[in-house]
């Protein structure tokens, strides 16, 4: 078993091994949640790399390498660490020198391995990663199978599958498995945008907001993340599954169509994305005379720059210049008690089959 205070692995030699035999870690199952990522600090340099990183992956960027890195290396990263990064300081955790995302992400990871331990016991192994940035996917890979996971959950924290998120963070994972002499056995978990347990965690978070708030939104934004409509058309699912995340919530908040509406966000670059565009759209709901407006994320399973900086200080000033008096944002499930519960049921039904099985015979 792990130790519960440390990350060093017990270790045996095999059965009927001669002693000269290396000892080895005794097998468990890891679980290695996922999330996007984040800078290191917000100075010019960690925003750079940061954003090199993120911005050369061919998933995120797809246009030629040959059009697009002469543009990103000369032009964007001369200019967009300075924006990025006061955009990043003043959300910035300083007491803990980090991102909200990482905080959050660490909030997380701790209640979902205290449940997993809770429903398992020690031979489950719970821990995290970020695509971009730190801690890098590869390094926590490695770890797990130092410390003797022969198996391995990988879950992006994406509820929406999108191939700038899900399949991106994905790919990363099996890279990273080329280098392990000893691979273990793997999983993905698939978008959870229509689970019950998931749509619940989000009624109730909104439910809250509501009775919280001293007069009623006339309408609910849901916003979620942007991508271009040329993914839609080349088969991305992304569009769709935000679609049936409002419905269902809106099914479930018992509300009708004018009550709760869907937007995009954070466009970028020159190409038309999905629609309609979040800092426009609550716009133009204050000129329609929707004074008092909510906004959530669902998207996001973590407040993060998109939702923090994003939503809660340019959209929201794009709603007030318009002519908007009430603007109420509505934090990401985070660490939230029905959140947790639901990410680790998730978890759960994909552990099936490994779970309590009996090693193979040898």
């Amino acid at each position: 078993m792990l130790d519960s205070s440390a990350s060093v692995p017990v270790t045996v030699r095999p059965a009927h091994a001669k002693d000269d035999h290396p000892e080895i870690a005794s097998p468990k199952i890891g679980i290695l949640l996922a999330n996007l990522g984040t800078p290191d600090n917000y100075d010019y340099w960690s925003m750079r790399r940061y954003l090199n990183e993120f911005l050369s992956d061919r998933r995120v960027i797809d246009y030629s390498p040959w059009i697009w890195q002469p543009l990103l290396q000369l032009i964007i990263l001369s200019k967009r660490p300075f924006s990025s990064g006061a955009a990043y300081k003043s959300i910035w955790n300083e007491a803990e020198g980090e991102s909200p995302l990482m905080t959050i992400t660490k909030a997380q990871t701790a209640a979902i391995k205290a449940e997993m331990h809770k429903r398992h016991g020690d031979d489950i192994m719970v821990d995290f990663c970020m695509r971009y940035g730190n801690p890098s996917t590869r390094s926590k890979v490695a770890e797990m199978t130092a410390a003797g996971c022969r198996k391995i959950l990988f879950f992006p924290l994406y509820p929406h599958y999108a191939g700038a998120t899900s399949a991106t963070a994905n790919d990363e994972f099996f890279r990273s498995l080329i280098y392990e002499k000893w691979q273990p056995v793997t999983r993905t978990v698939e978008p959870y945008y229509g689970r019950a347990d998931y749509i619940e965690a989000l009624a109730q978070s909104i439910e809250r907001a509501y009775a919280r708030a001293e007069k009623k939104p006339d309408i609910l934004v849901c916003s979620y993340h942007g991508v271009p409509i040329r993914y839609l058309m080349e088969g991305d699912p992304y569009h769709c599954q935000c679609q049936k995340t409002t419905r269902l919530l809106k099914e479930r908040l018992g509300w009708d169509d004018t009550e709760i509406c869907t937007t995009f966000q954070s466009k970028f670059g020159p190409e038309e994305w999905l629609q309609p565009y979040t800092v426009e759209e609550v716009a133009r709901l204050a000129e329609a005379g929707k004074k008092n407006i909510a906004v959530c994320a669902p998207a996001f399973s973590a407040d993060c720059i998109e939702t923090l900086e994003e939503i809660n200080e340019e959209i929201k000033e794009s709603f007030e210049e318009a002519g908007g008096e009430d603007f109420t944002y509505i934090a990401c499930l985070n660490d939230d008690a029905a959140h947790i519960d639901a990410l680790s049921n998730i978890i759960d039904d994909n552990l099936m089959g490994w779970i309590n099985q009996p090693e193979p015979r040898s």
